[in-house]
């Protein structure tokens, strides 16, 4: 790839994912009439940061504790953190989860919990439901994870199997007052569906729950049969519990994608915003993308080039081949086919594209970028790329041409990021 186009894209990507740093978007959240104690609790791939943060800019009495995905630690002093397993929980989730719900147990109504709450949240905050095992968890969430439903589908059904989500965690704090902090990762920035809304009343119904494992015809263990048919909802938005508790989004995707689009216009490059929240499966939304570039670059709309098409949000990967999923790589290598398909060759078009927490589905990597050489590089190396996007193989696309972007945990997370840079070509 050209040094430059690249140099941009990677400079993108690096202002969206540092909007949203706990470092810069906690201290300001932070509560400032506390009368009793401060419990701090958490849950996600950004919550030690966070926790790193609330320490840094909080000089009273503090304790807690936080879990987070393995790798995502952050050094912390009076704050316990805990790494556990995502996206598939684990028994080191599941203890965790014990503590914290310890740590909230007997508070009075002049103490607070301070929640700090992010994506990767639904699988490290780990309680299942009263007859449901961990391991009929977790045999359920790997399902749901192939089965190419989207992150709110999936929630709802978490929601319905665990003691903590959907307004669980703060019901058991209850009469303590609870502030949430939230990192959202979610496509329309629904506090309910950020880490399935341990904090959140949940509006969805188990019948909801068992409808959606029915249409994607996931199999169930009669324990989860029966919670869904009889078991104790979690609590409802007007639950008495959390009358007391406040959820507030301080880092989102949408602001993310403006610190980009500031980098590619101090540039010299026209950015153009698609949307924060698109969703479906990538090879279907690469589509939509490839035409919308081959648009501009054919007919100078929606904008003329230079100019560079950004999005967010969060697409599935329903796997059916051998390989290793990954929505980012998926989009990027099926970005490629879609934009030969449309223009033959495709020069001066490149693209990235990223999830911001660094790491693409189970994968310790953010995602690829592409350009007008990637699949003659592709070829020449001897891959099949249209075989590979078949078997949801774009990680090892990815790997052999050496077009990876790994950043390592970047401890935050506000989704994927996505963007196509279209070039002016003599």
């Amino acid at each position: 790839m050209h040094d430059r186009p690249r140099a941009l894209l990677t400079a993108m990507f690096d202002a969206a994912v540092a909007a949203a740093d706990p470092m810069r978007c906690v201290p300001r959240h932070l509560p400032r009439d506390v009368t009793g104690r401060l419990v701090v609790i958490g849950a996600g791939k950004a919550s030690a940061r966070m926790a790193q943060a609330v320490e840094a800019h909080w000089t009273g009495p503090l304790e807690g504790v936080v879990v987070t995905r393995y790798g995502h630690a952050a050094p912390c002093a009076r704050i316990r953190i805990i790494e556990a397993a995502h996206p598939v929980p684990d028994r080191a989730g599941e203890m965790a989860t014990l503590d914290i719900l310890d740590a909230v147990a007997g508070l009075t109504q002049h103490d607070m919990v301070l929640a700090l709450i992010s994506g990767g949240g639904s699988a490290l905050l780990t309680a299942p439901a009263a007859g449901i095992t961990l391991e009929e968890k977790r045999a359920v969430n790997t399902a749901l994870l192939r089965s190419g439903a989207h992150i709110g589908e999936m929630n709802t059904v978490r929601k319905h199997l665990s003691e903590v989500k959907g307004g669980g965690l703060a019901a058991a704090a209850f009469p303590a007052r609870v502030l949430s902090l939230m990192i959202s990762d979610v496509p329309g920035d629904d506090p309910g569906t950020i880490a399935s809304g341990p904090t959140v009343g949940t509006t969805s119904t188990p019948a909801d729950a068992l409808a959606l494992l029915q249409r994607y015809g996931i199999d169930i263990p009669d324990s989860v049969r029966a919670q869904l048919a009889g078991g104790n909802p979690p609590p409802g938005i007007d639950d008495p519990r959390l009358a007391r508790t406040e959820n507030r989004i301080i880092a989102a995707p949408q602001l993310s994608l403006e610190a980009a689009a500031q980098v590619a216009r101090d540039a010299g490059v026209t950015p153009l915003i698609l949307g924060d929240a698109i969703e479906g499966e990538s090879r279907e939304v690469a589509k939509v993308m490839a035409g919308i570039a081959a648009q501009t670059r054919r007919h100078g709309q929606p904008l003329p080039c230079p100019c560079v098409l950004i999005s967010g949000g969060e697409t599935t990967v329903t796997v059916r081949g051998e390989g290793r999923g990954g929505r980012n790589v998926e989009f990027a290598l099926a970005l490629s086919l879609a934009l030969e398909e449309a223009l033959g060759e495709t020069p001066g078009i490149h693209a990235i594209a990223c999830d911001t927490d660094g790491v693409d589905g189970a994968e310790e990597v953010a995602g690829a970028v592409v350009d007008p050489s990637t699949l003659h590089r592709a070829r020449r190396a001897g891959l099949d790329p249209r075989a590979m996007l078949a078997a949801n193989d774009g990680h090892t696309f990815f790997e052999r041409l050496d077009d990876r972007i790994v950043t390592g945990p970047t401890l935050t997370n506000v989704n994927d990021f996505r963007a196509i840079l279209v070039e002016n070509v003599k």
